[in-house]
């Protein structure tokens, strides 16, 4: 279900509950138990543990950076298909020289703000510094 509070600049980043205040925090609770108990008992088992306990914290980060990096993915082909259709002629064949990073920020460009960020862009402005230029702030509800 998408968020459909407001954003800008200062209230786009996204907080998944789930993940970042409670799986994570539990994952690293676990971790640091469990290098704890070898520290004081260091036996095979304790070993057994604190591996296991370091793949299973490696797992959650891993599948969140995957969800991201298909969601960048998206980002990419969507801002692609709109900016064929609003960018002039002229900037549309330069597209595929924008970075990954680049269309992350541009995304929250409005339609009339688009071609004036995508020659920063390509001018070498970051990801951050895109997102800072933004004056009508285009929301994303549905990221992850």
């Amino acid at each position: 279900m998408p968020d459909n509070k407001p954003q800008s600049f200062e209230s786009h980043t996204k907080w998944e509950p789930w993940f970042h205040f409670f799986i994570s925090p539990i994952f690293l609770i676990h971790f640091l138990l469990a290098v704890k108990d070898l520290c004081y008992t260091q036996g095979q088992a304790e070993i057994h543990a604190v591996i296991l306990a370091f793949a299973a914290l490696a797992a959650i980060f891993r599948i969140r950076i995957y969800s991201l990096k298909v969601q960048d993915r998206l980002i990419r082909l969507e801002e692609t298909i709109r900016m064929q259709k609003i960018l002039p002629e002229s900037l549309r064949g330069r597209i595929g020289e924008l970075q990954p990073g680049q269309f992350v920020g541009l995304r929250f460009a409005s339609d009339g703000e688009l071609a004036g960020l995508v020659e920063k862009a390509l001018a070498g402005a970051s990801q951050k510094e895109i997102k800072s230029q933004i004056k009508n702030w285009r929301p994303d509800n549905f990221r992850v």
